[in-house]
């Protein structure tokens, strides 16, 4: 048995510019790391007798071949790197699905991650995240970018150069224990309670950017050079440790971003912002995410406890976090060597 980690990550700049109708005109740039919430991955070669493999998430499947399995991400990673044995694949995480946290891009990192220790065959951690975007953006064709992807793979806190090719170059920002504290204690992370695919938000904003005669291409093309612009100067904030830089300049960016389209936010989101700024102090804040739900992070230099109160008495519970500096890594390998390799 193979247990691969995988991490959850955070955007906190250039959100939205990792998309190939943006970067193929203007170049992308991501600024975001990975926290201490994981993808889980367990992949358990059957035997023979079996004659069948098994793949467990919110449903069980049992199949007797790869073709069969209708998990669209366990499918296409067991065939691109052609798994032929029977094997029974388990996944479990510590915060739900469709929540803005790069949920699919973790399970797909994770799970490549764990095939290719299943098979011997150790690989760069750009080739796991370009085969993971592979998976996700040509052959599933779904409407995604690659900061999920690369951020799974690598963790911590990382710059994402995007050029017009799509090629990814990679940076870390050195953040120390000190500014993590103050992160972790100022920008605070609650539950919306709301779970929802990204992908028309995604679809939405891939089609006005993309087509010059859509009808909000040149309004959204416009946000998302303001917000490429505003993720090197929060990347810029970290790096000079000015948190509360960072905060205003995470209002700044989502007030960009709201401008895109009415599928970002909530009313109810909307109304909650504008009051928790004015009632608590909060700087800054944002949906995680591609918008529509999920988790909200809202920076309180002050009235934290007093903001979680808040946020609890209307059904938004905080949620603890702390970033995490490794990207996917295998946990646990109790396989023999000789069993997999004839």
């Amino acid at each position: 048995m193979i247990i691969s980690q995988t991490p959850f990550r955070i955007t906190l700049g250039g959100g939205g510019t990792d998309l190939p109708s943006f970067y193929h005109d203007h170049g992308g740039f991501i600024f975001a790391m990975t926290i201490n919430k994981y993808m889980y991955l367990m992949l358990h070669k059957l035997p023979v007798t079996e004659r069948k493999s098994i793949i467990r998430y919110s449903q069980v499947e049992a199949v007797s071949s790869i073709d069969e399995i209708k998990h669209p991400l366990a499918r296409e990673a067991l065939r691109m790197l052609n798994v032929d044995d029977y094997i029974e694949l388990t996944s479990m995480a510590d915060l739900p699905a469709k929540t803005g946290l790069g949920s699919s891009g973790a399970y797909l990192v994770g799970l490549l991650t764990a095939i290719h220790a299943f098979k011997r065959d150790p690989v760069p951690l750009a080739q796991i995240a370009e085969e993971a975007c592979r998976i996700e953006m040509d052959i599933l064709k779904e409407p995604v970018g690659k900061q999920d992807q690369y951020m799974a793979a690598f963790g911590g806190f990382r710059t994402l150069e995007i050029d017009r090719e799509g090629k990814v170059k990679v940076g870390s920002v050195a953040v120390d224990s000190f500014a993590a504290d103050e992160l972790v204690n100022k920008a605070r992370i609650y539950y919306t309670g709301i779970q929802r695919s990204a992908t028309m938000v995604l679809k939405t904003q891939n089609t006005a950017a993309a087509s010059k005669t859509a009808k909000d291409h040149g309004r959204v093309v416009d946000a998302l050079l303001k917000i490429k612009d505003i993720g090197y100067q929060i990347r810029d904030a970290f790096v000079n440790q000015d948190l509360d830089r960072f905060a205003r300049l995470m209002d700044e960016h989502w007030m960009h971003k709201r401008s895109m389209s009415a599928a970002i936010s909530l009313t109810s989101i909307d109304d909650m912002y504008d009051h928790v700024k004015k009632e608590y102090g909060v700087l800054g804040g944002k949906i995680i995410g591609a918008g529509g739900g999920g988790f909200v992070m809202l920076y309180c230099p002050e009235k934290g406890r007093e903001l979680d109160a808040f946020m609890a008495g209307h059904d938004m519970p905080r949620i603890g976090y702390y970033p995490s500096s490794h990207g996917s890594r295998i946990t646990a390998d109790l396989s023999d060597y000789d069993d997999f390799n004839g």
